[in-house]
């Protein structure tokens, strides 16, 4: 799609629940801009588990609109992880570093984290939104 002067790239992975009312991945620029993703599974269901396999879900599915986008893990350049239980992230913090290792290495963008009263889905525990840097 291209607007005025300015390319913007739409990016939606056949291997994501299909969007509705958003896309997956946007691109302008050197910059990737991704939704933010759920434990959502491509049928569209949250996968059944705790915070920890949401969270894997989750941040597979950001790193699959990455991917669909031209870039790495290595590339992200900021990580919101908005929660509904930070206490019960938290305690499990030690299992949750290493899905983010298995996934991402040990590099660590800028991130954040907030706590949530509900997510769009309510049985998800944990929502991934992040910005990449885009590969040429």
């Amino acid at each position: 799609m291209t607007t005025g002067t300015t390319d913007i790239s739409l990016i939606n992975p056949d291997t994501l629940a299909k969007p509705s009312g958003f896309t997956h991945a946007v691109c302008h620029g050197d910059t990737v801009h991704l939704s933010g993703q759920t434990a959502l599974d491509a049928s569209g269901r949250i996968v059944d588990g705790d915070i920890v396999d949401q969270f894997r879900q989750a941040l597979s599915n950001v790193l699959a609109a990455l991917g669909a986008a031209g870039s790495e893990p290595g590339d992200l350049l900021a990580v919101r992880i908005y929660l509904t239980d930070i206490p019960g992230y938290q305690a499990r913090g030690k299992e949750i570093g290493a899905v983010w290792k298995e996934l991402c290495g040990r590099t660590y963008p800028a991130m954040t984290g907030v706590g949530v009263t509900a997510l769009w889905q309510p049985e998800a525990l944990v929502e991934i939104e992040a910005v990449g840097a885009r590969r040429s």
